[in-house]
């Protein structure tokens, strides 16, 4: 109960502010609004290259991204503790004609934007295990006022970018979209993986900031969140087995979810890096020979580099219960499943992997990305002739 009235209070704020600010003239502007980042980061790039209008990044609380200011772009906490840039973001929001967002955003509920604003979902998945929105499980135990909110978020997607049909077909039944809502023009972040083919650069400038990786090979522990660790990161591997097999050939990266707001006692230091913070997540795969994870959306990236997984689902039962998945789980992830860090170790010591599923895996999710996604995405939303090569025409 207090929860809903703390909530209908911040919509109220946002509503009042913004249909005020909406008095102001309309610029030429562009508003991202940023939680995961990366999907962002690449875009902005892109729009930077044709576009002549300010763009502005708003960074919610957990946003672990640095943007860079310059005269055209403004970056500012999208957060109520920072009261002033709280009101001037809703400004910015309030008189923009393009909006981009990464995530679920709950001020959307009450952002009655003009009829002439696009707001874009650059969803931060490239594809999904778990189901979400109008197929996630819980949504039977939300009040009506909740699933109302969420509807109306999710009626103000005007476009939602995929890279991939499949995903697509996800995103449909899950925001309750129509098929002429969804872009096609590829995930944004995944022209990095395109642009490195060539990861000696990233290797080596890696084994500066870690020594203990040079003349080893990388796993990453890279596993989703459950909704009770979101404080206590409970690692469920049985990290002195690892270290005692593994530590002569592999060093052990740990990269827990944004959504976890602590870090873990990290008992092995020779053996294992804490990577939840500070590094980029595909450079990080770039380095990467092991991928391990569970629920997690990065195998779908990782898949790109054409390298093994482990899915190591020792909650699968529950987790299933809980979320819900969109398909059989074993048959849905291109890896072998290990239920204990024993079965870990013996997978990792005999090397039982498929590339041939990998790669397939790999060609259904990302069908649509193919390292120009950033300007398919751009052109798609904002034409082909460029607005700053227009000008200089205009000036010769």
């Amino acid at each position: 109960m207090a929860r809903e009235f703390l909530v209908s209070m911040y919509l109220l704020t946002v509503r009042i502010l913004f249909n005020a600010f909406k008095l102001s003239p309309q610029r030429k502007k562009t508003v991202f609004v940023s939680s995961f980042g990366d999907n962002i980061l690449y875009t902005v790039e892109a729009l930077k290259k044709q576009y002549s209008g300010s763009i502005v990044i708003l960074k919610d609380s957990g946003c672990r991204y640095s943007y860079k200011e310059d005269p055209q772009t403004a970056v500012l906490p999208f957060d109520l503790k920072n009261p002033y840039a709280f009101i001037l973001s809703i400004y910015h929001l309030a008189t923009c004609e393009k909006v981009f967002v990464d995530n679920y955003f709950g001020f959307l509920a009450a952002a009655d934007f003009r009829d002439n604003v696009e707001c874009i979902q650059l969803w931060h998945a490239s594809g999904a295990v778990k189901r979400f929105g109008l197929k996630d499980p819980s949504i039977e135990a939300r009040t009506k006022r909740a699933n109302d909110r969420f509807l109306q978020v999710y009626d103000k997607f005007d476009h939602v970018v995929v890279g991939s049909d499949k995903m697509a077909k996800i995103f449909k039944e899950s925001f309750g979209l129509s098929d002429d809502k969804i872009l096609r023009t590829g995930v944004p972040r995944t022209d990095f993986f395109f642009e490195h083919s060539d990861s000696s650069r990233i290797r080596a400038n890696m084994e500066k900031k870690h020594p203990r990786i040079k003349g080893k090979k990388v796993i990453l522990y890279a596993p989703t969140f459950r909704d009770h660790q979101l404080t206590d990161p409970d690692i469920q591997l049985n990290l002195k087995l690892l270290y005692e097999t593994l530590q002569d050939d592999y060093v052990l990266m740990m990269r827990l979810h944004p959504a976890v707001k602590t870090t873990f006692a990290n008992s092995y230091p020779n053996f294992i890096i804490d990577v939840s913070t500070g590094e980029n997540i595909n450079e990080l795969l770039m380095v990467t020979d092991l991928l391990i994870t569970d629920y997690s959306s990065i195998p779908y990236e990782f898949s790109l580099l054409n390298k093994p997984m482990i899915f190591y689902s020792y909650d699968l039962e529950d987790y299933s219960r809980a979320r819900g998945f969109w398909e059989d789980y074993h048959s849905m992830v291109p890896g072998p499943v290990a239920y204990t860090s024993e079965e870990i170790v013996e997978i990792i010591l005999n090397e039982p992997y498929n590339m041939k599923v990998v790669n397939k895996f790999a060609q259904d999710w990302n069908e649509y990305s193919n390292g120009q996604s950033s300007l398919q995405l751009i052109q798609a939303l904002y034409g082909d002739v460029t607005e700053k090569e227009d000008v200089l025409f205009k000036q010769r």
